[in-house]
């Protein structure tokens, strides 16, 4: 099984690319989808396109992306969910059934703990992927989104028995 996943944003969309297999997970690839400053069709447009070229390169069967949470600013709030829209449309124009996290969820699956900061989520995914760096903090939620994904239709034991807890594999 081979799964994308996505950390929406309307700057920076982060994705990361895993496979599962033999109850391990794999690193395949991650990087951004950077939109710069302009107006905002055009930005969706880049986000479509970009996540758009990563499914068809990497040919993902399943995808994992992260729910928005309320912010503070509804302004911010909306053109988030916009940014993810064009993430979600992404994946099912490719027809690849799309699962949504909260970040709460994924950062309890990865580290341990829901309210771990990036820092720890980068630690993590290094860590769960054997990577030699750490990716950008965007890429490395886009990872834990995936690997999320990977822990919620596998169980809690999915790290080959492994388990997480307080930002430590067990």
């Amino acid at each position: 099984m081979r799964i994308l996943g996505i950390d929406p944003g309307l700057r920076v969309t982060g994705f990361g690319v895993i496979d599962w297999r033999d109850r391990s997970a794999h690193y395949v690839a991650s990087g951004c989808v950077k939109t710069g400053e302009g107006e905002l069709p055009q930005r969706l447009a880049i986000i479509l396109s970009g996540l758009s070229e990563a499914i068809e390169m990497y040919q993902p069967t399943q995808a994992a992306v992260e729910k928005v949470f309320v912010n503070v600013n509804p302004q911010s709030t909306l053109l988030l969910g916009q940014a993810r829209g064009a993430a979600i449309c992404a994946a099912v124009l490719r027809n690849l059934p799309v699962a949504e996290y909260t970040a709460l969820q994924v950062k309890q699956a990865v580290v341990g703990n829901g309210h771990a900061d990036k820092l720890q989520v980068q630690a993590m995914v290094m860590r769960l992927l054997n990577l030699p760096s750490a990716p950008s903090p965007d890429a490395a939620d886009a990872l834990a989104c995936a690997l999320c994904h990977v822990h919620s239709i596998q169980g809690s034991t999915a790290w080959s028995g492994r388990r997480v807890r307080h930002g430590r594999v067990l």
